[in-house]
């Protein structure tokens, strides 16, 4: 009998239960003008102290990428450091966390991005991925991509291979799994659990 891959056994394009999703956004919490007035803010502190929640996130990140030879996971700061952490041993890969400046104590490269005023940037300890590695970039949320976008610039600095986006959740209003597409092609899927349409 022929035997089957890790990635053989799951359907990676199979979405959450229905009952899963609504479990998940019961556990986030919507803040008004934070950081700054006009913005909705998806507070992620509900979702991380329900241990069940928080399992179930990590379960979905995990099986749409097992079996895609991951090498490296890169957290994106901060909050990205949760997920990516624990996503980086479940699929058997290392971790690598994106920085502010500042932040990594030894030699960085580093990479600026645009904000909506201004720019901003992140940093990565040089040699952190091998040339030819497959890198999962994750972080909590996806909004205009540019962070994320940011931290896969980084990974092909180093001569990784940016193998797919992962989020919890994506603001699909603000169009940042276009940029991804854009910058990243089709060979990195864009995986998000949670959607959130403008005004939700």
């Amino acid at each position: 009998m022929r035997s089957l891959t890790l990635g053989a056994m799951f359907n990676h394009d199979a979405l959450p239960s229905e009952h899963a999703l609504r479990y998940l956004k019961a556990h986030l919490r919507n803040v008004p003008d934070f950081p700054k007035p006009g913005i909705l803010f998806k507070d992620i502190t509900p979702l991380l102290a329900d241990p069940r929640a928080l399992h179930i996130t990590l379960d979905l990140l995990a099986q749409r990428f097992v079996g895609e030879h991951v090498d490296v996971v890169v957290g994106v700061e901060s909050r990205g450091f949760i997920f990516g952490g624990a996503l980086s041993a479940r699929l058997n890969a290392s971790f690598v966390p994106v920085r502010k400046p500042g932040k990594l104590p030894a030699a960085t490269d580093r990479v600026a991005y645009a904000l909506e005023y201004g720019t901003a940037e992140l940093e990565m300890h040089t040699g952190s991925i091998r040339p030819g590695a497959r890198v999962l970039i994750v972080d909590d949320l996806l909004a205009t991509g540019g962070t994320a976008s940011a931290a896969a610039e980084l990974a092909r600095k180093q001569g990784g291979e940016v193998a797919g986006f992962a989020f919890v959740v994506e603001l699909d209003f603000l169009g940042g799994r276009a940029l991804l597409a854009e910058r990243a092609g089709d060979a990195a899927p864009v995986f998000s659990i949670v959607h959130f349409a403008a005004g939700e």
